[in-house]
């Protein structure tokens, strides 16, 4: 990119951050990753957790770059104290999201949704609290401004985005940017196994021992079929009971080197393992647990690439059947084969640094040619409404800068 790049992220994402060339700037994330117990809560408890986290955030970030402020912030949808902290400098600011993004209507949409949220107790002290803090921080009060950036790039496959016709001119859809993942190993496929299966409930809700247990009466005896099973940290391999020679258990797996492999996989439907299913190719049975999982479902089955079940009813004989049906399907590799094609013709990372480019050489231009630039390009788009959540940001620049290299900062309100 020939700019320096600082990434602001938790302390335990250091080796992350410096192997991809970027230098840390260490933070501390109150997000619950840091200990071993699963994530549980509903959706009002996982935006309160976000919220909490990008207020402990924001002082953090604003200590460590007031000093040296960027030409640029880069962050993602949780990333709200870059957002602000660009405001308030007179920072240009560019959003990228790794999940959908608001739509013209979208606060009409959803308003059922929001008005269900505010009648619970937990839901009017979460909103009360965002208020709060943008007004502190000198903001007018907008509970839909920051799903309303200036730029934006989406990360995500259309497919995946509801109403993807109503979405801004200001977002760009450059598909999913997946880097090379060496730290997490790699994965060979069995010569003797006709086909492979991988089954993944993610990182997060995956204490689900039961599960687990139908899967493996469902699919450990099917001819010709090797079975990727990644049960989690929380399940003991102990609680399955016994496991046919053609099924791996494992607690992690790298995911994206088996699903380049596979003939199948069986996921939760997050918004990741969804992504990553799309990008290789690989028909998908989808079994949602929680939050996006269930709408990210049905956009999969709509694109048709994949069948949805049920978690907590679906048995090993249903489940056997849902792999047959999909496996068998020449529709289904088809659409598969064709998704996969396109996502790799938006251009991924590459693109997206093209255009991180672009802004970057805007931001540093006069402010006079900054105002010219915005008010060209706003002059189609429309206000648009969105809803109160937090994701991560950019920030950067070497040692000895000289003041006339571009300075980019990406940090992160949420750890990876």
């Amino acid at each position: 990119m020939g700019s320096g790049v600082e990434a602001a992220n938790d302390a335990s994402c250091g080796e992350i951050v410096r192997g991809m060339g970027a230098e840390h700037v260490p933070n501390r994330s109150t997000l619950p990753f840091h200990s071993d117990e699963s994530w549980a809560g509903d959706e009002i408890d996982a935006l309160r957790l976000f919220l909490d986290d990008a207020i402990a955030m924001l002082p953090q970030l604003r200590a460590a770059y007031d000093g040296d402020r960027p030409d640029l912030f880069l962050y993602d949808i949780a990333g709200g104290p870059a957002r602000l902290l660009a405001t308030d400098w007179g920072v240009s600011a560019v959003q990228l999201s790794p999940t959908f993004v608001a739509w013209d209507g979208y606060e009409d949409d959803m308003a059922e949704t929001v008005a269900a949220m505010k009648a619970d107790p937990r839901g009017a002290e979460h909103y009360r609290t965002a208020r709060a803090w943008v007004s502190d921080n000198g903001l007018p009060v907008d509970e839909g401004w920051f799903a309303r950036p200036e730029r934006g790039l989406v990360l995500v496959p259309r497919v995946l985005q509801p109403n993807a016709d109503r979405v801004g001119p200001q977002f760009t859809f450059v598909g999913p940017c997946l880097a090379p993942r060496p730290e997490q190993g790699t994965w060979t496929r069995p010569a003797d196994a006709e086909k492979v299966l991988l089954v993944s409930l993610g990182s997060t809700f995956t204490d689900h021992a039961d599960f687990h247990r139908r899967c493996i009466a469902g699919f450990g005896e099917l001819p010709g079929w090797h079975v990727v099973l990644q049960i989690g940290k929380s399940v003991d391999p102990a609680e399955l009971g016994p496991v046919p020679e053609s099924v791996e258990l494992h607690s992690w797996v790298p995911q994206l080197a088996i699903l380049e492999q596979a003939d199948a996989f069986l996921t939760h439907g997050g918004m990741g393992g969804s992504v990553e299913g799309l990008w290789t190719g690989t028909p998908m049975i989808i079994a949602p647990q929680a939050v996006d999982q269930f709408g990210n479902a049905d956009a999969l089955v709509a694109a048709g690439v994949g069948r949805r079940v049920d978690s907590e009813t679906v048995t090993a004989t249903e489940l056997r059947a849902a792999l047959f049906d999909l496996a068998g399907s020449a529709d289904v590799a088809g659409r598969s084969a064709a998704i996969r094609t396109e996502l790799r013709e938006e251009g991924g990372a590459a693109r997206a640094a093209d255009l991180i480019e672009v802004e970057l050489a805007r931001a540093v231009t006069t402010p006079a040619q900054r105002t010219e630039d915005l008010q060209r390009d706003q002059v189609e788009q429309r206000y648009r409404p969105g809803c109160w959540s937090f994701p991560p940001l950019i920030k950067g620049e070497p040692a000895g800068r000289t003041g006339e290299q571009p300075y980019l900062s990406a940090g992160w309100g949420t750890p990876g």
